[in-house]
């Protein structure tokens, strides 16, 4: 894979995490479909990473059976309250073991955050460790990644991988499995078991592929 083919590659990648990250907040379903949000990350998923462009696939088929309304309401349901919450969108939660937000690797995720020049905006209302937020890392280390590709030596762009990698491995990829489940055990709405299934196959493929070019390299 030449330099060009690797940063149209690495674009396709970044640009899925941004997509899937848009879908965990709530649900705007006229945006969604404007923007042809899921023609556009399946068309994505198609070339990196097949097997979860079939559940983008049935997103876009499924969306069409809800309002804006009733997506709100599985939405709450999962992903916010008032009351217990069926699949926590935290990773704290997960990799804690005290079910609670804010814990030790919430702490840890903010300091890869300031690591790489980034703060979470006082007006954001979302916990650092949320899984849209942790998404939207991944999409900004991967465009600082074809920063580096364009501009810095290979050693360089092989240390920002392996950042990539240190991420999903002890935090995002760490918990999203057992996220997923969640989603998947507390829903019967056909568009969130879909996203969560979407979710976890990428970001295992993309684990899988981060190690993978860094060995080569």
């Amino acid at each position: 894979m030449d330099i060009n083919e690797l940063i149209l590659y690495e674009r396709k990648r970044g640009d899925c995490y941004r997509l899937l990250s848009a879908c965990f907040y709530l649900p705007k379903k006229e945006l969604f479909l404007g923007e042809h949000l899921f023609k556009n990350l399946s068309a994505l998923l198609k070339s990196i990473c097949p097997e979860a462009a079939i559940f983008s696939a049935e997103m876009e088929e499924s969306i069409q059976e809800y309002n804006n309304e009733e997506l709100s309401i599985e939405y709450a349901k999962l992903f916010v309250g008032p009351f217990e919450l069926k699949a926590p969108p935290y990773g704290s939660v997960y990799l804690n073991g005290e079910r609670k937000v804010m814990g030790d690797s919430t702490m840890e995720v903010i300091k890869m955050y300031h690591d790489k020049g980034l703060s979470i905006d006082e007006d954001f209302k979302e916990l650092p460790d949320h899984i849209a937020v942790e998404l939207e890392f991944m999409n900004y280390m991967i465009y600082k990644e074809i920063d580096t590709c364009m501009n810095s030596k290979l050693e360089d762009v092989i240390e920002v991988l392996k950042y990539q990698e240190l991420f999903l491995k002890k935090y995002l990829g760490a918990w999203v499995s057992n996220f997923s489940k969640a989603i998947i055990e507390n829903s019967d709405n056909p568009f969130y078991i879909s996203l969560a299934k979407c979710t976890e196959v990428f970001i295992k493929t993309d684990m899988d592929y981060i190690s993978e070019t860094i060995r080569k390299k």
